[in-house]
């Protein structure tokens, strides 16, 4: 799908979260919340999701959930072990459940979710997916607090 060029940026955590926050910006744009995925294997962006739960009027229509689906489509198969998911917030619990199923081999997110995470809530990952996370938390957290700031006010 899009595969970065390592002359301009290099493949790291940085370049694919920042991937991930356009996501979440385009989800900023359309009234959702701003959660943005991207799914990479073999440094390759394979499937890019944000959330879509007003606009398909579907709970389970998270970033996650979306990017899954479309990476199992691009792979022709169920599991993601080879696969690194970047998000912008620690998943929630039923997609910390999807992503266990999947078989993830790498989960990396940005802001931790310290109400709804899968953590908080005591869900587990898949016992052979390797976590990180933190990696442009501030500008996803800003992003989000303005995006609720906003919907405070018009509310």
């Amino acid at each position: 799908m899009s595969k970065p060029d390592p002359m301009i940026e290099p493949y790291d955590d940085t370049y694919f979260m920042k991937r991930a926050l356009a996501e979440a910006e385009a989800a900023y744009e359309k009234g959702e919340v701003p959660v943005g995925a991207v799914v990479v294997v073999d440094n390759t962006i394979i499937a890019r999701a944000h959330n879509l739960t007003e606009r398909l009027n579907d709970v389970t229509a998270h970033a996650e959930m979306q990017a899954i689906t479309a990476a199992a489509s691009y792979l022709g198969g169920k599991y993601l072990n080879k696969c690194t998911m970047y998000v912008t917030l620690e998943p929630c619990q039923m997609c910390a459940g999807a992503l266990y199923w999947s078989q993830l081999g790498r989960i990396v997110f940005g802001a931790k979710d310290e109400s709804r995470g899968y953590v908080k809530m005591g869900t587990s990952l898949h016992p052979k997916t390797k976590i990180s996370h933190g990696v442009l938390a501030e500008e996803s957290s800003a992003l989000l607090k303005r995006f609720f700031i906003e919907k405070r006010k018009l509310d």
